[in-house]
């Protein structure tokens, strides 16, 4: 009932109007400030942000000034969503979601984090949070997010920051977990486990740990929610005869972007790059002598542990009141254990059955992102760089490092516990099973890293770091994305950054060809291409001719996802059930057991599958001209979800290339209907080390949060084309580039 009286608040509230680029710089603040110095804010024509200052604490307040100018509407909601606070905005319809974010608890570890931070950190922190507070206590008009979901004017804290960055730092182990846990009831539950622990695993390393001799239990060193590419190549392998870093971020495709670009310049800093809004560190960038991004590693940091014997002394309660907004309030109970938040408890999860479970995260121990983050921001060579990210710990990254000097390096940021190399055998286990593992926990210092390998490059992408003698994870993504770009390098002599943009843009998937070509030879060992006729023909004319390449154009790509959706949905439901069967179907790793099953299983009984789906896939071929015309490139606001009048929050409906497992990842459900991507590459980078002028990044939609604004979604026609924003650092040339100027003054 709330979504509908939002609904219909906002359809007797006008869309904010366009508004130019001279009419936004207008109102940000540049008089009356707390800066004890020369403060300087210059701006380019996409409204990206450079600030010089002459001192750090005001180049922090500059920064908070800039971010809630760009996102503050986007921070507001990110906020209230890391503490549980989403039934203030959306009504009673929210309050689930927000008891289950209770449980999980992304603030218990602020108030440590922020006492035991260093005096640096906590003062670039606060001064950052004043920039934040000043611009929304001073805004005139605040963004159109606050009046439709009635935000109040709350001030922020550091506390808040910190919880913020813990919710970014979400195990994605979890949403695993949550599709998994719908299958254990069933009495084969121990070898579906077992079949997927052990092909989740199976993963090509980034880096072989063997070649520098080193132990497992060393050395050093390693900020990204769901997925990612990352690139790091030496000077052997490039044009220029220099490092070369490129990142692409995959995170959820929507507007306004979970990035935002920035330059600064201060006494400690010197960087550009990309930022989290409302998170005041360099997540991918580049300063004068190194570059750096990661990838998430899949990182095994979090635990479920059986209580459902546990003593009730063993178990606290704390008591919490969601407020909702146009009802009744709710008075939730979450119970606590030695292990963690008895995370069953979740309304989400009450329908499983099954015991009860507690979750150990190691989120919910003490790290320090930020002050890892800002050693990197601030780094000058591999040593600097692997001791900043010491203090990591969630979620766990690849990090990627390259440098002016010609080394590319890679470490592994993490906190996880030392489970040696033996898979769980449970996706729930006794307490017993588990406490071992958790009385080491290890970190960067005692994993292995890489630096200046034998091969010329690193590439991560979510795949499998290294081999150490603990196990860091189990589920791994598909290898399609390493194994191309190691593919890439290994056929293509030297690189250079154009290359490298057309890299980001590549759309061959390995595992689709290798699936494509077993279904054709089946198809033809039982004999359905001498049976097939007419359109089934063609159908089957174009999987064989298909490339392997998503192009939104290709028909043989739409064939071979029709031709799957069918296959996977028949074959696997026999086996498993429709519902259960669907479930598998989503396993990340799907592509890889499917081949397994298809050649385990005899060709009469793999048959009728081949040829029903024929039959399908010619019938849905009908329905679309190409893959693009049902995988969809969608940009919408969070307010699209409302009802009746989400659509006029949807900005961007474009035929997509790509696909989850190709380098430029636009990931989507495995499906015969229209459907937009989901997730996948919404940002990109790439650093020529050889010149600081030689940045080059782009959002996938724009730089300014504001709803209608010149820059809201200015950069989507550079990204279809393949076009970049270049951000020098020697300050003549980025005062050409950047050149709405303005002082700051108190």
């Amino acid at each position: 009932m709330m979504s509908l009286l939002i609904a219909a608040r906002v359809l007797f509230k006008s869309r904010p109007p366009k508004t130019s680029l001279d009419q936004r710089l207008a109102v940000f603040p540049t008089m009356g400030l707390p800066v004890r110095g020369k403060v300087m804010v210059h701006w380019d024509d996409h409204q990206i942000p450079f600030i010089e200052a002459e001192q750090d604490d005001d180049a922090a307040f500059a920064l908070g000034l800039v971010h809630a100018h760009l996102r503050l509407g986007q921070m507001a909601i990110s906020k209230r969503i890391a503490q549980g606070r989403i039934s203030e905005m959306g009504g009673s319809l929210a309050a689930d979601i927000d008891h289950g974010l209770r449980i999980l608890d992304f603030g218990r570890t602020a108030k440590a984090n922020e006492a035991a931070m260093p005096e640096g950190t906590r003062q670039w922190l606060q001064r950052f949070v004043d920039g934040i507070n000043h611009y929304q206590a001073t805004a005139a008009e605040l963004p159109y997010e606050y009046a439709i979901l009635k935000l109040e004017r709350e001030p922020w804290t550091i506390g808040d920051i910190l919880t913020f960055g813990r919710l970014a730092g979400s195990d994605v182990n979890w949403l695993v977990w949550f599709t998994l846990l719908k299958l254990r009831r069933r009495d084969d539950w121990p070898e579906i486990w077992a079949w997927l622990v052990a092909n989740g695993g199976d993963s090509v390393c980034s880096f072989d740990t063997r070649e520098r001799g080193a132990s497992t239990s060393a050395l050093l060193a390693g900020l990204s929610r769901s997925g990612s590419n990352s690139l790091a190549v030496g000077p052997g392998r490039t044009a220029t005869g220099g490092a070369i870093m490129a990142n692409d971020p995959h995170l959820g495709i929507y507007l306004p972007n979970t990035w935002l670009l920035a330059g600064l310049r201060s006494p400690s800093y010197q960087a550009v790059g990309l930022m989290t809004p409302g998170l005041p560190i360099f997540a991918i960038g580049r300063n004068p002598w190194i570059s750096w991004g990661g990838t998430n590693m899949r990182c095994a940091s979090s635990d479920l542990y059986d209580v459902s014997n546990l003593s009730p002394e063993h178990i606290t309660e704390r008591h919490e009141t969601i407020r909702v907004r146009g009802g009744a309030d709710r008075a939730i109970t979450v119970r606590e254990t030695p292990w963690g938040p008895i995370l069953s408890d979740a309304p989400q999860l009450k329908h499983l059955g099954g015991p009860s479970f507690a979750m150990r995260w190691t989120g919910h121990q003490p790290s320090d992102e930020i002050t890892a983050m800002l050693g990197v921001n601030r780094a000058r060579n591999f040593a600097g760089f692997r001791d900043a990210l010491n203090s990591f710990g969630a979620p766990g990254q690849n990090m990627l490092y390259a440098d002016h000097l010609g080394n590319i390096g890679e470490v592994m940021a993490t906190r996880v516990p030392d489970r040696g190399g033996t898979p769980p055998s449970d996706i729930i286990a006794l307490p017993d099973h588990l406490e071992a593992a958790w009385t080491r926990v290890l970190g960067t210092k005692d994993l292995p890293f890489s630096l200046n390998p034998s091969t010329g490059f690193l590439a991560s992408a979510n795949n499998r770091s290294a081999d150490t003698d603990t196990r860091v994870g189990y589920f791994f993504s598909p290898d399609d994305r390493a194994n191309r770009m190691t593919h890439i390098f290994e056929s293509a002599g030297t690189i250079d950054v154009e290359r490298i943009q057309a890299l980001q843009r590549d759309v061959y998937a390995e595992s689709s060809v290798a699936m494509r070509d077993v279904l054709v030879e089946k198809m033809a060992e039982s004999g359905i291409d001498v049976r097939a006729k007419g359109k089934r023909r063609k159908t089957l004319q174009l999987l064989m001719e298909w490339d392997g390449c998503y192009e939104a154009g290709s028909r043989g790509a739409l064939a071979f996802e029709l031709f799957r959706h069918a296959f996977t949905t028949e074959f696997y439901g026999s086996r498993f059930g429709t519902s259960d069967g669907a479930v598998i179907a989503r396993v990340g790793r799907i592509k890889a057991l499917l081949l397994e099953d298809i050649e385990r299983t005899d060709a009469e009984h793999l048959s009728p599958f081949l040829e029903n789906s024929l039959i399908t896939t010619t019938r849905n071929m009908r329905r679309f001209r190409d893959w693009g015309d049902m995988h969809r490139l969608g940009l919408a606001h969070p307010l699209a979800f409302l009802p009746v009048i989400g659509k006029r929050f949807r900005f961007a409906d474009h035929p997509a290339s790509g696909t989850t497992e190709a380098l430029m990842k636009t990931a989507h459900p495995s499906s015969s209907e229209r459907h937009f991507a989901s997730y996948g590459s919404n940002a990109r980078h790439i650093s020529d080390l050889t010149d600081i002028d030689r940045n080059y990044f782009l959002l996938l939609g724009g730089q300014d949060g504001w709803i209608n604004s010149a820059t809201f979604q200015d950069q989507v026609p550079q990204w279809l084309s393949g076009d970049y924003i270049q951000m020098p650092m020697r300050p003549h040339k980025m005062r050409a580039r950047f050149r709405h100027k303005m002082d700051l003054t108190s």
